[in-house]
């Protein structure tokens, strides 16, 4: 056996205990505790891996981990397909129990108990070899040659809002519905840099026929305007009762505990994308 396939011979063992564990562990508590007191309300949108659509079926990572947590839990919930910038708006609203794959940010935690699940954080995309490396936010926004897509609805913190905010004065913006849309402006030159995850623009590309090759040029370009953070789960106090938020709680945590997530995140993508944007909360 080589050392590589013996690597991923181990790495599928542990992802396999973890899983077994995770069962475990949630078999345990939906034995000691009462079922959600109803349906919960779940609005999703692409995200790379971590929600794949196709039509109306909603699976990736995060689907597949709540459908194993409600059978043990007794929670059902209930996927809706909605724009990424729909998504936040039912949350605000109180529309929406479950924000999922979320940032941390002050603004969602005034309504919503955060469980944090992974380290992630957005860094610049742009194809390698046809520019100058970027440094800073500073040079990005000096650089007025590069034109830079967003999608709606995406927040990474107060320094990326006030990046795009400057960028959207110079006329430098494209604000796009999804991760795709931003892919596809890429592999047609119409755009330079993009700002996300590397791991949602990884997950795009792949479903996306029209921009086969783009995953192979990519560049990924880390800078200190957009640090690491958490991304995990909402769990919403406008919409849920007091108990459905505990349950909920304690359920998420044991499976943001099991290492189930990251276990997900390195079947579905290259080491060098996970480097660069995901690690263990």
């Amino acid at each position: 056996m080589t050392p590589a396939a013996s690597r991923h011979l181990r790495t599928r063992c542990r992802a396999a205990v973890r899983a077994a564990t995770l069962g475990l562990l949630l078999a345990a508590a939906g034995a000691a505790r009462a079922d959600c007191s109803r349906d919960i309300a779940v609005p999703v949108s692409a995200s790379g891996a971590s929600v794949v659509i196709n039509g109306a079926s909603v699976n990736g990572i995060y689907p597949d981990l709540l459908r194993n947590l409600g059978s043990r839990s007794g929670c059902n919930f209930l996927f809706s397909v909605v724009p990424r910038a729909r998504q936040m708006v039912l949350y605000e609203a109180g529309k929406a129990d479950l924000l999922i794959p979320a940032m941390r940010t002050p603004g969602r935690d005034k309504i919503g108990q955060f469980v944090p699940m992974i380290g992630h954080r957005a860094v610049l995309i742009s194809l390698a070899g046809t520019q100058a490396p970027i440094t800073s936010g500073r040079d990005l926004l000096e650089r007025h040659d590069l034109r830079v897509a967003v999608v709606r609805g995406f927040d990474y913190g107060e320094q990326y809002a006030a990046l795009v905010k400057e960028l959207g004065r110079q006329g430098r913006l494209f604000t796009e519905v999804d991760a795709n849309a931003v892919a596809r402006l890429m592999h047609a030159g119409a755009v330079n840099v993009t700002i996300m995850g590397p791991t949602i623009l990884s997950g795009a590309i792949r479903r996306e026929p029209r921009v086969q090759g783009l995953l192979e040029r990519l560049r990924l370009e880390p800078i200190a305007e957009l640090p690491w953070g958490q991304s995990g789960a909402y769990i919403s106090r406008l919409s849920l009762s007091v108990e459905d938020q505990q349950l909920l709680r304690e359920q998420l945590e044991k499976v943001a505990k099991s290492g189930a997530v990251m276990d997900g995140f390195q079947r579905y993508h290259r080491a060098d994308i996970l480097a660069e944007s995901v690690r263990p909360r």
